[in-house]
């Protein structure tokens, strides 16, 4: 099975697409601020609990990983408004963990992360690095617009019917412009008469002379 076959099958609910979406910014930042060994694990739902997802990075002291930890909780609060339910280990800097509830990134130093070995610990867990993880995040995109191209055509055949009703109504304007031709030959008729009525005058006038 290649990686993220499964993903294209599932259907993520919006709350699934956030979470998403604040791991691949938290990895982001991993990378942004050289963290090492940068990995998402995507945990099983029987094995994992209330976490969707860990990410798991190292850094080469203790002053690094303070500053990784700082940017993630900064950028996802700044861009998503969302604050870690935890934060546990920043004064030492050995290990550090926020917790998101739905994920939970872990800073560690690298001797650190070797020693505790927390990949190890999840062996139910799908392994990616941020590039297989952004990958599956544009599948899921690529899925949505093939599947809103699918019912576009439909909505183009209602579009073009509805026209056909409104045929009928130039032929309306058509039989109320008839109406004004009527009553201009009237007041053509009506002017003649008027000057046979006028010439009678005139010939009275001359009689009386």
């Amino acid at each position: 099975m290649r990686t993220g076959e499964t993903f294209y099958r599932m259907r993520l609910s919006p709350a699934q697409k956030q979470t998403r979406a604040l791991v691949q910014a938290a990895a982001v930042v991993c990378e942004e601020k050289k963290g090492l060994h940068t990995r998402i694990l995507a945990l099983d739902p029987a094995d994992s609990g209330l976490s969707d997802f860990f990410l798991v990075t190292s850094a080469t002291n203790a002053r690094q990983a303070v500053t990784i930890a700082d940017e993630i909780e900064l950028r996802l609060k700044r861009d998503f408004g969302v604050y870690p339910h935890s934060v546990e280990g920043r004064r030492n800097g050995e290990w550090i963990l926020l917790d998101y509830v739905d994920f939970v990134v872990h800073v560690f130093l690298s001797e650190r992360r070797a020693f505790y070995d927390i990949e190890r610990l999840r062996k139910s867990a799908r392994p990616l690095t941020p590039e297989e993880f952004d990958a599956e995040l544009k599948a899921e995109l690529a899925e949505k617009t093939r599947a809103a191209r699918t019912k576009a055509p439909v909505k183009a055949r209602a579009a073009t019917a509805k026209p056909a009703k409104k045929t009928k109504k130039p032929a309306k304007r058509a039989a109320t412009a008839k109406k004004p031709a009527k009553k201009a030959a009237s007041r053509r008729k009506a002017v003649p008469a008027k000057r046979k009525s006028a010439r009678p005058s005139a010939k009275k006038i001359k009689r009386s002379r």
